[in-house]
């Protein structure tokens, strides 16, 4: 999924045409080519490659034929699949002056794996399928993969096998397999009234990272410090020339937005355990909660309300807002406007990869640890469509869509 400008929050695009600044501090463009010297996918050949990256690649727990073959030969155990696919295209979903390769697999993976985590599944193995510049140096790919490792560590997940082309930008498909362990799918159209909104992860902090960069505020670039000091007075809390401040968490919580916005973390166990309390419905919020909270509603034939932070001070998406509010504050001077904008992230702002589940109340003891109540479901009253509300309103923005953006 993609994510959307800035100012309209969503689920942000990689932000292509914004200049930013490389560790070096000299302008960085959109293409993944080394210098000179790199030994590039041209230099090697396919064969070559693949020998220098798939033994990076994470292993799947149950194949009974690896890659190598014409095909995997996958166990399954329960009988059925369950099968989810994804495409990051360079530009549109990554920058490589933005993301490093690792960051990149991580985020192919890491997005593919939430969606078999929100159907109450465990992600078994991928499928991936690279196109590929020419000019792009072997050792990017090779970091692509331990992105891929990364991501599924502390899983049973691994690549099975893919495929390689070539084209003038990256372009990367997985698709992805999971195991239901005899549960019975969660689906977004199953959602009762009567029943909790409950979401286990982070919200806004993806969309956060995203205006971070392109507002010129990266931590991996050696005017970070400068930064942060030209938007505030520094980490000590100074007022500066336009009087505003810094607390002392501002760098370490933008610097979370970032490292999520590059590589998603999503809860993966989370999935199976909210499954097994009683999940009636889940999805992984990919582009913003106040949509895909609309999905379930529009799904399931009910309305969804989310309690409205600013009305309801013990609302499950207070924690998300104090968190996201020192990361505001440096993109906006005002205390209202630096609000309204963390508002709009937690909101709106997707590819965090969180999960939004609907279950009974009495499931409330069985919610894994993370998981926070923020509404429930109800039936429609006569005449009133299925729909997603926000302290009882239609909210006015949703979220991310790609043709609508």
């Amino acid at each position: 999924m993609s994510t959307a400008e800035a100012d309209d929050v969503g689920t942000p695009p990689a932000g292509r045409g914004v200049e930013t600044v490389d560790s070096d501090g000299a302008a960085a463009g959109d293409s993944v080519a080394g210098s000179g010297a790199a030994t590039t996918v041209a230099d090697l050949g396919e064969e070559a490659l693949l020998a220098a990256f798939t033994p990076l690649l994470p292993q799947a727990a149950r194949v009974e034929v690896p890659s190598g073959d014409d095909s995997a030969v996958v166990a399954a155990p329960d009988g059925r699949y369950c099968v989810s696919t994804d495409v990051l295209v360079q530009g549109e979903h990554f920058r490589p002056d933005w993301s490093t390769a690792r960051d990149v697999g991580a985020r192919a993976a890491a997005q593919n794996l939430a969606d078999i985590a929100a159907m109450g599944a465990r992600p078994t193995t991928l499928v991936v399928s690279l196109v590929l510049p020419r000019t792009t140096p072997v050792a990017w790919v090779q970091d692509l993969a331990r992105g891929f490792a990364d991501a599924c560590a502390g899983t049973d997940a691994g690549v099975v096998g893919g495929d390689l082309s070539v084209g003038d930008r990256v372009v990367i498909a997985v698709t992805v397999h999971g195991d239901l362990d005899g549960r019975r799918p969660v689906r977004r159209s199953g959602a009762r009234p009567g029943d909790l909104v409950v979401h286990c992860g982070t919200l806004g902090r993806s969309a956060a990272g995203l205006a971070l960069l392109q507002a010129g505020l990266d931590d991996r670039s050696n005017r970070w410090d400068d930064a942060v000091a030209a938007a505030h007075a520094g980490a000590r809390g100074d007022a500066g020339e336009d009087g505003m401040t810094i607390n002392d968490g501002a760098a370490a919580a933008a610097a979370q937005c970032l490292r999520i916005y590059r590589a998603p973390s999503p809860p993966l166990a989370a999935g199976p355990a909210l499954a097994d309390a009683g999940a009636n419905a889940m999805l992984d919020v990919s582009d913003g909660l106040l949509r895909d909270a609309d999905r379930i509603a529009r799904a399931s034939g009910v309305v969804v309300e989310i309690a409205d932070p600013d009305g309801d001070p013990e609302a499950g998406l207070t924690h998300d807002l104090a968190a996201l509010a020192p990361v505001a504050g440096l993109l906006r001077p005002d205390a209202v406007a630096a609000r309204d904008l963390a508002r709009a992230w937690a909101l709106t702002g997707g590819e965090d990869h969180g999960l939004l589940a609907t279950l009974p109340p009495s499931a409330v003891e069985r919610l894994p640890e993370g998981a926070r109540v923020i509404g429930a479901v109800r039936a429609r009253h006569a005449g009133e469509p299925a729909a997603v509300l926000l302290g009882g309103r239609v909210p006015e923005r949703l979220g991310w869509d790609h043709f609508m953006a």
